[in-house]
């Protein structure tokens, strides 16, 4: 393979350039990670894991369990509504469809859309139009509208995926169209559906300024997803950005990082 790309200076080049694309993508995530851990680890004491927040011991345990209550219930509801809509643009609706593709560019828009703006947005109308306050629930809803697109897309791509060998052989078999698409399509496309869930939770764990304006920075676990409460990056900032608390910011950094991988 070597003297396939030595006969050609250009095909050397750009193995060579691949090469060490891939060598510096793996060597900065090394050092993102390693650098986390070194200033974070040496303070992940029993104290920062405390029930009760407290000016004291800066607790990042309220944050942690607001933060599986927004991802699990984000998900709820953004999963199923994306895993449809991707259904219904791959198998249903016809091939070089006009509304295909006025949909297709309306959910890569909405994925470059800035955080703030999804922010702002769900200030106004989940906030302040619905009236539900600075919530949980106003906070998933606004990170459902943030995931929703890439949830929709990947699952879109990964049902293309599936050979069309596979529906043909079940609908010769005599399967309905709806039983095709649950029992033989959407089982070979879960390893594509489930990258884009693992994505969106990245996302969600990570966000921070869609949920400053709608579920608040509450340093406690909120009675019902109408109260207010912080996630573990919003603590984080939180602390950081008050200066007097860095080390437990640095501990909660590592955190998220576990949380995440």
């Amino acid at each position: 393979k070597l003297k396939a790309y030595t006969r050609t200076p250009g095909s050397l080049i750009v193995m060579l350039f691949v090469m060490l694309s891939a060598i510096m993508t793996f060597a900065v995530l090394i050092f993102l990670i390693v650098y986390v851990l070194a200033h974070g680890v040496p303070y992940l004491k029993p104290s920062i894991f405390s029930l009760h927040y407290t000016s004291e011991n800066a607790s990042l345990m309220p944050a942690l369990i607001n933060t599986v209550i927004m991802t699990l219930l984000s998900l709820l509801i953004a999963v199923p509504f994306g895993i449809f809509a991707a259904i219904f643009l791959v198998e249903y609706a016809k091939r070089g469809n006009k509304f295909v593709e006025v949909i297709r560019l309306t959910t890569e828009t909405l994925q470059g859309i800035p955080s703030i703006v999804y922010g702002l947005f769900g200030m106004l109308f989940f906030v302040t139009a619905l009236h539900w306050g600075m919530s949980l629930l106003a906070g998933a809803c606004t990170l459902v509208i943030m995931v929703l697109p890439l949830i929709m897309r990947t699952a879109e791509e990964a049902l293309k995926a599936v050979p069309d060998s596979y529906r043909e052989a079940s609908f010769g078999l005599g399967a309905g169209k709806l039983r095709t698409i649950f029992t033989i399509v959407l089982p070979s496309a879960v390893p594509g559906i489930l990258a884009g869930v693992i994505l969106a939770i990245g996302r969600v764990i990570g966000e921070t300024a869609a949920l400053i304006y709608t579920a608040g920075t509450v340093a406690e676990v909120p009675k019902n997803l109408m109260g207010s409460g912080r996630t573990l990056a919003l603590h984080m900032y939180v602390l950081s950005g008050e200066g007097l608390h860095m080390n437990q910011a640095s501990a909660t950094a590592v955190v998220i990082l576990a949380f995440v991988l």
